[in-house]
């Protein structure tokens, strides 16, 4: 699942949990960005945000520093930051429900907005919102989970979405792109979403760029000759996805190396081949782990990896790529590992959310009043 319950300590503490990150160009209005964190797998309608944490985006300007299969990008040194804390929940007149205030924090001033109110709030050409709303993100979890199990492409798909009618706590900001960095950056921008402890102690608690890196590649402990006893996902949270401290580079290359190389041969051929001392190629890539968005582009409903694949080719991307909620990042992911594109589209069966999202802010559907329980997978890896 995209980033859901992504390590122990995510599992443990639903409130610092980023589920999910997306970043688009508004269909509602060209030239804005917008910007999607998702936290608290399996919320209800009465679940607030933890006064505890801080949630924030980061971006920086980028570059492609190089092309083919030695791809790198080159993250500039100007950060932005919007940052989001909560009050703790107060009783309203009468006592029927609680009611939470938050505040933006912006590169350009402080945004106060009340949790769940659907208008959001605005200032200076910033909108914001947060509150209960649906999970965008679909997935068979009995295909995904099976590969890893099974060691194979299952033969067959129930294409069952796993998060069918569950609600995240969700995080929208939306921002006219062109003052983001100033006029002598260039279009592309990297984008981070982290939760933080508030207060006196500062410590990042999960982090999230690409989807499905923690729970497709970095979970899967079998192909990893190195570290095959240690879960990493936790360690790999905590690291500033801007500059990777050096302590445990060798763990994350190791289980990216090795899971990478089994998504590759899942068909019986390679197309991502090694180097000669066992490196694959998108590991570099990859472990620059942050959402690649061209702000200069206009919306796309399909965009996933675009501008990746175009640097590993060669090529110029055509699309804004980042991510858009409905965008079926799934089978663009699993075919991308597995064969590069040179092959059939590897599907889970799922090709959409419960509810998909809307093209107007806060783009996110509304919650559902009444999620099932979280459904149990014996023996499937989450």
């Amino acid at each position: 699942m995209a980033d859901h319950q992504a390590g122990p300590r995510a599992m443990a503490n639903p409130e610092i949990d980023i589920t999910d990150l997306c970043a688009f160009p508004s269909p509602e209005h060209p030239g804005n960005l917008v910007l999607v964190m998702n936290v608290f797998p399996m919320a209800t309608v009465s679940t607030l945000f933890s006064d505890a944490v801080e949630y924030r985006f980061r971006l920086r300007p980028l570059r492609m520093a190089s092309t083919g299969l030695k791809a790198t990008f080159e993250v500039g040194e100007p950060e932005r930051v919007f940052s989001f804390t909560f009050d703790v929940p107060r009783q309203l007149e009468g006592g029927a429900r609680l009611e939470q205030s938050g505040t933006c924090r912006t590169p350009t001033g402080e945004i106060s907005f009340i949790v769940g109110d659907e208008a959001g709030a605005q200032s200076q050409g910033v909108r914001v919102f947060a509150g209960c709303r649906m999970d965008t993100f679909f997935v068979d979890q009995q295909f995904s989970g099976g590969i890893r199990q099974n060691r194979r492409i299952p033969e067959k798909t129930a294409g069952k979405n796993f998060l069918d009618g569950q609600n995240v706590l969700s995080i929208v900001v939306e921002m006219d792109s062109a003052g983001l960095f100033g006029a002598d950056a260039g279009p592309l921008a990297a984008v981070i979403a982290e939760t933080m402890t508030r207060g006196s102690f500062r410590a990042r608690m999960d982090r999230v760029g690409r989807p499905e890196i923690k729970n497709f590649i970095l979970m899967d402990k079998a192909s990893d000759t190195v570290n095959r006893d240690l879960d990493v996902r936790d360690l790999y949270s905590e690291e500033d996805g801007f500059d990777l401290r050096p302590d445990y580079l060798g763990a994350y290359r190791a289980r990216l190396n090795g899971s990478l190389a089994f998504y590759d041969g899942l068909d019986g051929k390679t197309d991502w081949p090694l180097d000669n001392e066992g490196n694959h190629p998108l590991t570099e890539l990859l472990l620059a782990d942050f959402l690649v968005v061209d702000t200069s582009k206009p919306f796309a409903e399909v965009s996933y990896l675009e501008i990746e694949r175009a640097i590993l080719g060669g090529t110029t991307h055509e699309t804004c790529g980042g991510r858009w909620l409905n965008d079926d990042i799934v089978d663009t992911q699993l075919t991308f590992l597995v064969n590069n594109g040179n092959g059939p589209r590897i599907s889970d069966g799922v090709d959409q959310a419960t509810v998909p999202a809307s093209r107007t802010f806060p783009y996110v559907p509304r919650p559902n009043p009444n999620p099932p329980p979280w459904p149990a997978l014996v023996g499937i890896p989450t």
